[in-house]
């Protein structure tokens, strides 16, 4: 007989999609991956050009991540102290500085360009997971990989998004 393992509220939220949103394809997962990437320069222009890049980010994070219908499970790259990012505060506070005190803003660093490697996409159902690098690039052309893994859903509208973000430099980086 197998053991029941009980769901924790973070395994509920992965599995609270309704099936018939839409269907998930390699595709989309790859449009999410750019608008991601795009999101993440834009963020950083907007801090160079003198723009609101706090509207930025709150506008990367509202259309590609879940915290407005339910949990995300987020680790980003240089979190130390304070590892897992809970709230849509915290996320955007990695992105561009806030409440969480080690935040110096990733994404205003700023970064000319975001480019993924796949490593693999497996889809199952309405849930997606991608694993690989993603390289950012510096203004003054020096790449940064990044190794990634991002879990995707689609919402009830049919738009794809992030339930896990977790990453972090290379061993040895």
């Amino acid at each position: 007989m197998k053991a029941l393992v009980p769901m924790t509220a973070a395994v509920l939220a992965l599995t609270s999609f309704s099936a018939s949103a839409g269907v998930l394809t390699e595709d989309k997962i790859l449009e999410a991956q750019s608008k991601w990437a795009e999101g993440i320069v834009r963020i950083g222009e907007a801090k160079l050009g003198g723009g609101d890049y706090r509207s930025e980010a709150q506008k990367l994070l509202d259309s590609l991540y879940n915290y407005n219908n339910g949990e995300v499970l987020f680790k980003p790259t240089k979190a130390k102290n304070d590892q897992f990012r809970e709230t849509f505060e915290e996320a955007h506070s990695y992105f561009v500085t806030g409440v969480v005190d080690e935040d110096d803003g990733f994404a205003i660093n700023p970064w000319k360009q975001v480019r993924f490697d796949n490593h693999d996409i497996m889809i199952h159902d309405d849930f997606a997971v991608a694993m690989g690098n993603y390289f950012f690039t510096t203004l003054d052309e020096k790449e940064v990989k990044v190794e990634y893994t991002f879990g995707y859903r689609m919402d009830e509208q049919g738009d794809l998004k992030i339930v896990l973000h977790h990453s972090s430099l290379p061993f040895g980086s």
